[in-house]
């Protein structure tokens, strides 16, 4: 687990050691043991290393036996001591026993198409000295990032955007069609980012630049299902086998490991499947009050026999990381739960180096509440379309509010138009409302409907369900979930390991029909028949809450106060209306409605937008307990 960066000269003039180094010092949180870097003519590759396998031999940037490739690789491959073995085998020679070896000879093999030998978490790149070309690529569900900026003269690419803005000369300007996005989905959807001109590869891409700097990118694989009739049992014991079997493989270091442990069945289910290979430390983090995360994982640890570690994270605390949790995320992700992990990782770190986690199960096993939502919706799906159209056009402009008046207009919205992955903040109008009128003038917005659109054309053939977890896929998980999971790891120099994320664990995910993923009143159907006998029972019937962050009480208190003035004070003023912020305050301190999530997501941005933006904006107002102020 490391921080890459890289200059791609298309000018004729030389990389500069000293740029490369303001790039890799940018991050020196992903790599703590050791930093290097390496140029030729018009190519620099910058490296950060976080010792995990092979902890003497595999430093980089790192080269093959001719000297004619060079790579700096960020993961672990999971597959590498077979790869290696077959690779011998062609005639191969190694030098180290680190994976990243491997990936070099593999792409001396295969070319392009190394990517589809690998099973792991990766984010690499390779430059073919005979050729003059860059090659990259991202892993399958995008748990490393990618992160690149081009111009005439150069291209950069690095782990964390804040590396590439190391660099002189590479602007700070805002995206505003990113902005507009993020109001909806809560965090940027590639390959865009908060940044004009930088982007990001999206999961499963891969890009070849040549030296001047064309780039070619295509997608090399995507996370399609289809759904094979076999019987519950039968699925439930190939998920135990395959998930015991990624487990073992992510067991894989030279250092120290541990895991994750909350109250629900995913994290529990790896904690379980670890413990009975090796003695195993778990970790969980929680808020005083009724919504204790801690008590259920305190438990399930004493059932497992795990060592057990936790926190109660007081609000002093939560608000106090917030500018370090923002900072690290690079871009604004409004995910409250971002603040608890960020504590969750430091909490871990002081354990261990590498640590497992439980993201992806949701996505891959249909775990979701929203994911029932086509059943609920079903008495009313019968309707012609033309008919849906004229009753939602009436409802819409129907003043009064009645019980059941949001369940019939999202039941009379098309699956495409209401459901854009796990968060939809604030719809068209809301925005229009919210954002200057100077801003819709300077700038024509796509709408989340036209971002989600290609990929909901690829799932026609689908059942609703399916298709919202391919949308989540390809949205949520890498935009929200392994965004938050890598950044707040890698802010502690954590390796943080997500085995349900496995080629081959998908694999079997993807042919689960949607009556075994989704019972009539639990989800993950499946998944829970195959963790019984495994976690304790309590977890494997227990739904899904998510991590409880008492958000929504906190803005009716003098907390509240304190974040509409980092609002008031952070320069977007210029952007957003500020007296309709104002009325979302008073509204939800009146209990009038809930803006807690519309005001937690302006609230994110606004600190995003004083540390990356206003850096002559010295100080940052964040609540402490105290009702205080930190520098």
């Amino acid at each position: 687990m490391c921080g890459i960066a890289g200059i791609l000269k298309c000018n004729g003039q030389p990389p500069q050691e000293e740029t490369l180094k303001q790039m890799t010092g940018a991050m020196n949180h992903r790599g703590p043991n050791h930093e290097s870097v390496w140029l030729d003519s018009q190519i620099g590759l910058g490296f950060r290393r976080l010792s995990v396998i092979d902890l003497r031999d595999g430093n980089q940037p790192m080269t093959n036996e001719d000297r004619s490739l060079w790579i700096v690789f960020n993961g672990e491959i999971y597959n590498y001591k077979t790869l290696r073995d077959q690779l011998k085998l062609k005639g191969h020679h190694f030098q180290t026993q680190s994976d990243t070896e491997v990936i070099v000879h593999l792409y001396e093999e295969y070319g392009k198409d190394c990517v589809h030998h690998l099973r792991g978490m990766f984010s690499f790149a390779i430059w073919d000295v005979k050729e003059q070309t860059l090659f990259a690529a991202r892993d399958h569900f995008g748990i490393k990032p990618f992160y690149y900026y081009k111009d005439e003269n150069h291209l950069l690419f690095a782990s964390e955007i804040k590396s590439i803005l190391a660099v002189r000369g590479v602007p700070r300007k805002l995206q505003y069609q990113s902005l507009f996005s993020y109001l909806t989905f809560q965090y940027v959807p590639q390959p865009d980012t908060m940044f004009e001109h930088i982007h990001k590869l999206g999961p499963a891409e891969r890009v070849l630049v040549n030296s001047e700097g064309e780039m070619k990118i295509e997608k090399y694989w995507e996370p399609h299902f289809h759904p094979v009739k076999r019987s519950l049992a039968d699925y439930a014991e190939e998920i135990q086998w395959k998930l015991k079997e990624s487990v073992n493989l992510h067991l894989q270091s030279d250092v120290n490991r541990g895991c994750f442990l909350s109250s629900g069945i995913d994290s529990t289910a790896i904690a379980a499947m670890m413990k009975a290979e090796e003695s195993t430390k778990t970790f969980s983090i929680g808020f005083e009050g009724v919504n204790n995360e801690t008590i259920i994982a305190n438990q399930t640890a004493a059932k497992l026999g795990t060592d057990h570690y936790f926190h109660i994270l007081s609000t002093e605390d939560f608000f106090e990381s917030i500018p370090k949790t923002v900072w690290h995320l690079d871009e604004p992700v409004a995910d409250p739960s971002a603040i608890a992990l960020y504590h969750l990782n430091q909490l871990a770190k002081d354990h261990v180096t590498v640590v497992l986690s439980g993201e992806g199960a949701d996505e891959l096993f249909g775990g979701y509440r929203i994911y029932r939502e086509p059943d609920a919706l079903r008495p009313i799906s019968w309707m012609p379309n033309f008919i849906k159209d004229s009753l939602r056009k009436s409802l819409s402009i129907y003043p009064y509010h009645f019980y059941g008046k949001n369940y019939l207009l999202r039941g009379l919205t098309p699956l495409e138009e209401r459901f854009f992955g796990n968060a939809n903040i604030f719809n068209k109008s809301g925005k229009m409302n919210l954002l200057h009128e100077s801003v819709h003038a300077q700038n024509s917005f796509l709408h989340p409907t036209d971002i989600v659109k290609p990929f909901y054309d690829k799932t026609v053939h689908l059942d609703p369900t399916t298709r919202m977890q391919f949308i989540d896929m390809n949205f949520w998980l890498p935009g929200d979930i392994l965004s938050k999971a890598d950044k707040l790891s890698m802010a502690h120099s954590l390796e943080l390991r997500v085995p349900f994320l496995d080629k081959e664990v998908f694999e079997t995910a993807s042919k689960i029909p949607v009556s075994n993923r989704i019972g009539k009143n639990t989800t993950k159907l499946a998944l829970r028949k195959a963790m019984e006998g495994i976690v304790p029972d309590a977890i494997v019937n227990r739904p899904k809450l998510g991590f409880p962050v008492p958000i929504r009480d906190w803005l009716k208190t003098p907390i509240s106060d304190i974040m509409f003035e980092q609002i008031r004070y952070s320069g977007i003023e210029e952007i957003f209306n500020m007296n309709i912020i104002e009325e979302m305050f008073i509204q939800h301190r009146s209990n009038k409605g809930d803006y807690s999530r519309r005001i937690w997501l302006i609230y994110i941005f606004s600190v995003w937008y004083t540390l990356f933006m206003k850096e002559d904006l010295k100080q940052l107002r964040v609540p402490c307990c105290n009702g205080g102020e930190i520098v």
